[in-house]
């Protein structure tokens, strides 16, 4: 297992501290948006990590940025639609593949503006059928995640 030394230097001193790898958290946001016709917004991943499967709109959260922040330019970059977060839904955790763990808050959105077209490292973006969704190659875990909140019941729909 590889480590990271972070360095910091007190009072003249550099002192380095080695960090586990698995120990570093990188916070990252995800997007869960629904059209009026009970459709989930997805994109088909062009990198690392889950390339080539469909997820969820999202990415890494920059410095000084809010989640909330992230989430609305993550969405716009990727899929090239404008929303508003109506509310966190749920927080998961995956290996990154470079070491350390993704922290991914994901936040139930509407979206109402924009016109869908993939971008940024995306490879396609496409509205999906909720009730299909068991069909498509997604990231691992997103199906279980959408089901543990109960986002797959129909009833949180959100319209374009």
């Amino acid at each position: 297992m590889r480590a990271r030394d972070a360095i910091r230097e007190t009072y003249g001193v550099v002192t380095i501290h080695c960090v586990d790898d698995a120990e570093i958290e990188i916070p990252c946001v995800g997007a869960v948006c629904f059209d009026d016709a009970q459709r989930i917004l997805l994109i088909l991943r062009g990198q690392p990590p889950a390339e080539g499967l469909w997820s969820l709109p999202g990415g890494r959260v920059e410095a000084g940025e809010t989640a909330d922040a992230a989430v609305v330019r993550e969405v716009r970059e990727e899929t090239g639609l404008v929303v508003r977060i109506d509310r966190e839904v749920g927080t998961v955790r995956r290996a990154a593949p470079s070491g350390g763990t993704y922290v991914i808050r994901d936040f139930l959105v509407t979206a109402y503006a924009g016109e869908l077209r993939a971008g940024d490292d995306a490879r396609d973006a496409r509205w999906v059928p909720v009730v299909d969704l068991d069909g498509w190659e997604t990231s691992p875990g997103l199906v279980d995640a959408l089901d543990s909140w109960g986002l797959r019941n129909g009833d949180l729909g959100r319209r374009l």
